[in-house]
């Protein structure tokens, strides 16, 4: 499971269909649905939110949006709670390891879009986070 911190315009068509099955999966364990992936690291950052459904759920709406700027249609029925209206810390190492994770799988699958990546000089992140100074993210898998 890859929740990523990095605003999803970074992402190829590949990597955005995969990142919505995630993260409404994430959504699922975190409303208690499933029986798998209830201890998976990267959920952590959404538990320790006041209101981890919303924060999922408001996580979910912003791969939706990118989704539709590029003539998808997910469908945002599947999103449950409400927004959260505080912004989910991450830290500007895990931001530059997300960012060099993603080169390297797009250098494997898209060359356009990985040359699209070369001049982005500031990384923009998902809606929901906000970059903080600091280390990888406990919650990474490396």
């Amino acid at each position: 499971m890859r929740l990523w911190s990095i605003h999803p315009r970074y992402l190829d068509a590949k990597g955005l269909v995969a990142l919505w099955r995630e993260a409404l999966l994430a959504q699922n364990v975190l409303l208690g649905k499933t029986l798998g992936y209830k201890h998976h690291p990267q959920l952590n950052r959404f538990r320790e939110t006041r209101n981890p459904e919303g924060a999922i759920a408001s996580y979910l709406r912003g791969i939706e949006k990118e989704a539709k700027a590029r003539g998808y249609n997910f469908d945002k029925s599947k999103i449950n709670g409400r927004r959260i209206t505080h912004p989910i810390s991450v830290t500007s190492d895990q931001i530059k390891f997300e960012f060099t994770h993603l080169k390297k799988k797009l250098k494997e699958r898209d060359h356009e879009r990985l040359l699209l990546l070369t001049s982005v000089q500031e990384i923009a992140l998902h809606p929901i986070f906000e970059a903080v100074s600091g280390k990888i993210e406990s919650w990474e898998i490396l």
